[in-house]
């Protein structure tokens, strides 16, 4: 499962997660292995035949990320427990390093696997694809993301869904 920070002002106005121009979720997805094909927004419930969920850890539409406040990041993470004890994925990513520290109270984490799990639930941080987010460029982003698919599914090819056989 992963649960991107909260949508930008173009998401929230679409209905799709990781919509606006220039967010690189959907290719770094592709590229890292998760999908056989490169989707984009419109399509993110082609994910959900792979065993992929997708969130937000805030729903609240913003410009930037910047405009929510450490109650929402609060907030955000005990909705992110309940889901993730209800639909129990082998992972939960986090696709922001900064809202994982606001709202699970863990001010040093960095990227990559975390120590606490959510019940069965292994935790993974990853970088905001955003194209507001330039941090991270994209051959290591697509290298980060890659290290959760590996954990996930291994080091082989990408095994095809059920609807796919």
């Amino acid at each position: 499962m992963f649960a991107g920070i909260n949508p930008s002002l173009y998401s929230g106005a679409v209905g799709h997660h990781f919509a606006r121009p220039g967010n690189r979720f959907w290719p770094v997805l592709h590229k890292a292995g998760f999908t056989p094909r490169l989707l984009n927004a419109f399509e993110e419930r082609e994910l959900l035949r792979d065993g992929i969920g997708i969130t937000n850890f805030v729903a609240r539409a913003t410009a930037t990320a910047a405009e929510l406040d450490p109650g929402e990041f609060k907030q955000g993470a005990a909705l992110l427990r309940q889901k993730v004890l209800e639909f129990q994925p082998g992972f939960l990513a986090i696709v922001g390093v900064s809202a994982y520290r606001a709202g699970f109270d863990r001010p040093k984490a960095a990227i990559g696997l975390q120590s606490e799990s959510l019940g069965r639930t292994q935790v993974w941080v990853l970088p905001n694809p955003s194209g507001l987010q330039a941090h991270y460029q994209m051959p290591e982003m697509v290298a980060l993301y890659g290290s959760l698919r590996e954990a996930a599914y291994g080091t082989g090819p990408r095994q095809p869904s059920i609807k796919e056989r």
